[in-house]
């Protein structure tokens, strides 16, 4: 079989309309036979997936699909392809990525099972990845489409806050979850890899809702003002403690974890402001936390205060779970917090069973949203970074030195 043709495609006028998608993928898929073709997006808890688009032309109206107990769910938790012979042919199912992202699955049905269709669907879910990232940032539309309800002002912001909630790459991963999905306000992350540093933050503001979220916007927005003009880690936890201050005079604060991984080497280091420990996990399970003395929280402190540099060797394969204290505090009706030991329990099956990174902070987040009946009173935010070891591609590494020299020739300029 032919390779794809995305000559037409990439010409026609379907790429100028966000909303087209679907019938642009269709558009390509007709070489390779494919019909019915249907594009699904998770939503923001990725409990279901939603059809995009208007299929008001199939013979049958494609309806929501429960990730957990489906095909379509199968190949978005699995990132893999899955086939269902029908009377009318061979239903596939390929996932949908924006890069490592994980953002959906395409749905086609084609005349038999053979492979080298099966691939062409597969690449299909790639080119539609990148028409949903393109077309994501001039358009709403697929935004609205991943939500299940309505979300609050404070949850909308904290979602555009965020960096994707998966990277991956040869020599570490990293992925997010924020719940409750749809009213979180004042937990976020943040993350950027210039080689061969991938530079971490957790952060969790006081309070719940609007004035949470604002308080977070001014912590990530610090954070990421220094990290980009390569301040010292040093240097950014104590200019997070002095702009939260100096802006809110003591009347709010923020707890939270920096962290530097040489991805070539597996040397960690890393600052505590007041907040809860990250739990290493090694062989399958987790062996314990970390220890790092920690400094007030940001917006309280001593102003010049000088934090504590902890410093630590992960072992390739090793993974670093941080968390926000929603995870393990609040009240169920059962009495009690979802507690340290059972998420360090959780932690440990779902890794023992070599899940990827982003299915293990699916499963912990969903488990402690189960456990509160879906009522929390407090933000769960979860972020697990895992090394997989020095990374084999020396160019890149070549490429993000540059990078790196690069930002440190910038002068750092300060609002008053």
């Amino acid at each position: 079989m032919a390779p794809l043709d995305l000559t037409p495609l990439l010409r026609s006028a379907l790429l100028e309309l966000p909303d087209a998608v679907p019938a642009a993928i269709q558009s390509v898929a007709v070489d390779v036979g494919a019909s019915d073709v249907v594009v699904y997006l998770v939503d923001f808890g990725q409990l279901y997936l939603e059809p995009l688009g208007n299929y008001a032309a199939h013979a049958e109206l494609p309806q929501r699909e429960v990730v957990a107990s489906t095909m379509a769910g199968r190949a978005f938790l699995t990132q893999g392809t899955v086939t269902a012979e029908r009377a009318d042919g061979v239903r596939v199912w390929v996932p949908i990525r924006e890069g490592s992202d994980r953002t959906g699955v395409l749905a086609l049905t084609l005349p038999d099972g053979n492979p080298d269709r099966i691939s062409a669907c597969e690449d299909l879910g790639l080119l539609a990845g990148f028409l949903i990232a393109i077309n994501a940032r001039v358009s709403d539309v697929f935004n609205l489409h991943r939500r299940r309800k309505a979300m609050t002002l404070a949850a909308s912001m904290q979602w555009d806050l965020l960096p994707p909630i998966v990277f991956r790459s040869g020599a570490v991963t990293v992925a997010g979850m924020l719940e409750p999905a749809y009213e979180v306000g004042g937990d976020c992350f943040d993350y950027a890899i210039n080689w061969p540093t991938l530079d971490i933050a957790m952060m969790d503001s006081m309070g719940h809702g609007l004035n949470s979220a604002i308080l977070s916007g001014l912590a990530v927005g610090c954070y990421r003002h220094d990290r980009r003009h390569g301040r010292t880690l040093l240097a950014m936890h104590q200019e997070l403690d002095t702009t939260i201050k100096r802006h809110l005079g003591g009347s709010g604060f923020v707890t939270g974890q920096l962290a530097q991984l040489n991805v070539e080497t597996g040397r960690l280091r890393w600052t505590n402001a007041g907040h809860p420990l990250p739990l290493l996990i090694r062989g399958g399970r987790v062996i314990g936390d970390l220890s790092c003395p920690p400094t007030l929280p940001w917006g309280i402190g001593r102003n010049g205060g000088m934090p504590h540099i902890a410093e630590d060797s992960l072992e390739p394969g090793d993974g670093l779970l941080f968390y926000t204290d929603g995870a393990i505090e609040g009240r169920a009706s059962t009495g009690g917090g979802f507690g340290l030991d059972r998420l360090t329990d959780l932690v440990g099956q779902t890794a023992s069973e070599q899940r990827s990174a982003e299915e293990i902070v699916r499963r912990l987040g969903k488990a402690i949203v189960d456990y509160h009946k879906q009522r929390l009173d407090d933000d769960a935010t979860l972020l697990l970074v895992q090394w997989s070891g020095p990374a084999k591609d020396a160019s890149s590494h070549a490429r993000g030195e540059g990078i790196s020299r690069h930002v440190r020739n910038f002068s750092v300029v300060r609002d008053t």
